[in-house]
């Protein structure tokens, strides 16, 4: 079992920057592929970055590419996002979610592991 848990959410203004983590306890991350995920009000769950922890492999959803940096701290076993010039439109609760394979995967029923979530709000 993993257990992970999101911090790093806050209200902000557009163009601001935040930095997201999740801590990932139970056991190391080591063959597990780790992403970020968002849901706004209304809106589905969408995928937003992904890396394959072995590698340091990174996919990014179109939406994000450029803005957001996801990366992996070996040491805390730890994820973390790194979200630049935030938009309006980036409103919404982010979740951090795990599953053990080889290849990021887009679609949210692959991941088995799933934290509690954490809000981030983009003012204009």
């Amino acid at each position: 079992q993993v257990q992970l848990i999101e911090s790093g959410g806050g209200l902000v203004q557009a163009g601001d920057s935040l930095r997201l983590s999740c801590a990932a306890s139970g056991r190391p991350l080591r063959g597990y592929i780790m992403a970020w995920f968002r849901q706004a009000p209304g809106k589905e769950r969408e995928f937003v970055a992904g890396i394959r922890w072995n590698t340091g492999a990174t996919a990014y959803a179109d939406s994000v590419n450029g803005r957001f940096t996801i990366s992996r701290e070996s040491s805390k076993n730890t994820v973390n996002l790194q979200m630049n010039s935030l938009k309006p439109e980036d409103t919404a609760v982010f979740y951090c979610a795990g599953t053990w394979g080889l290849t990021v995967l887009r679609d949210r029923q692959g991941y088995n592991y799933w934290g509690q979530g954490t809000q981030v709000t983009v003012s204009s």
